[in-house]
């Protein structure tokens, strides 16, 4: 799990907004940990079918592009005070159509969006340019949520990006989860943090006569998956990665919700195809619904992006029975 020679590189998508200034923290902070690259990115919001040579739409976008340039300019100002080199680039049309084609084109290792922007994102809603980017991007999107991290949390501590303590990953031992957590491990080893494994065992239904037939065969996957679990665990620890799990019951977005409140934990990393049919990220989805709600960070892993000379340290088990 070593670093590819040329180092990671970072693209972080702002519109100057307050969710951007948020993720702009995040951005640069793992691209000082990282040792990685970073590329900033503003796009002039202009609908296709519109005349940009047209004189009211020429004064529109000379107005964006004087305000993006300006932005652009006290932003390298703060990386540079963070030790950061950062390159700048400003792009014309819908936001999220440029920042993935500059993402195809270019190939960063993350892109890094904030979740509440200029058109009134309060979170991450379907046909929003953060949904739209996670939906499609080649790569991992973090997504950063617009409210300072110095603010009051009702649901427990808010933490410094610079300092991610523990990464949560949930895992369903589906294939995108635990590629979600091979790049987990991979980000903890970036940034010097562990990892904690959360596995969510659904309830189960109730016969007519209210019995539970089948608690042995439930204990037996219990103890099954918690094998799993532990195992998983090692070979992360192995790798240098310190790593523990929790087995927990209930219902998965909730679960998931609930341990990432714990007081070191700074970041949750998950997959976007699961078993619960999630082709994309979002719709109706335990990813989606935990983008909504989760106060911490959230980095999606729907193409994980490992470099030619990654050696993969988890070996992915078969599949527990009724998982």
């Amino acid at each position: 799990m070593s670093l590819p020679a040329g180092g990671p590189n970072i693209l972080f998508a702002t519109d100057g907004s307050q969710g951007s200034s948020a993720a702009e923290v995040y951005a640069c902070a793992l691209a000082r940990s990282w040792g990685a690259s970073l590329t900033v990115m503003n796009v002039l919001e202009f609908p296709s079918g519109l005349d940009p040579e047209s004189p009211v739409n020429r004064l529109y976008l000379a107005e964006l592009m004087k305000q993006a340039t300006q932005e652009l300019v006290e932003f390298k100002a703060r990386a540079a005070g963070r030790g950061i080199a950062a390159e700048t680039k400003i792009a014309t049309g819908i936001p999220s159509e440029e920042v993935l084609a500059v993402a195809t084109g270019e190939e960063p290792d993350l892109i890094v969006v904030g979740t509440r922007g200029r058109t009134g994102l309060a979170h991450v809603f379907l046909g929003s340019t953060a949904e739209r980017i996670i939906r499609a991007a080649p790569c991992p999107v973090l997504a950063v949520r617009a409210e300072p991290y110095n603010e009051e949390r009702k649901d427990g501590p808010r933490h410094h990006p610079s300092r991610i303590e523990r990464i949560l990953v949930p895992i369903d031992f589906s294939d995108c989860s635990l590629d979600a957590l091979e790049y987990g491990a991979l980000v903890a080893q970036r940034s010097k943090a562990s990892i904690r494994i959360l596995h969510v065992l659904e309830p189960v239904s109730y016969g007519l006569d209210f019995t539970l037939p089948h608690v042995a065969k439930r204990d037996q996957d219990r103890t099954a998956i918690t094998k799993k679990l532990s195992d998983l665990a090692a070979a992360l620890t192995s790798a240098g990665v310190a790593a523990d799990f929790v087995l927990s019951g209930g219902l998965p977005a909730d679960s998931i919700l609930n341990a990432a409140v714990a007081p070191d934990v700074s970041l949750i990393v998950m997959g976007t195809h699961g078993r619960r049919g999630l082709s994309h990220a979002l719709f109706g989805s335990v990813a989606e619904f935990v983008l909504r709600k989760s106060s911490c960070p959230v980095l999606t892993v729907r193409s994980p992006k490992f470099h030619l000379n990654h050696r993969r340290i988890l070996v992915k088990p078969s599949t527990p029975s009724n998982v």
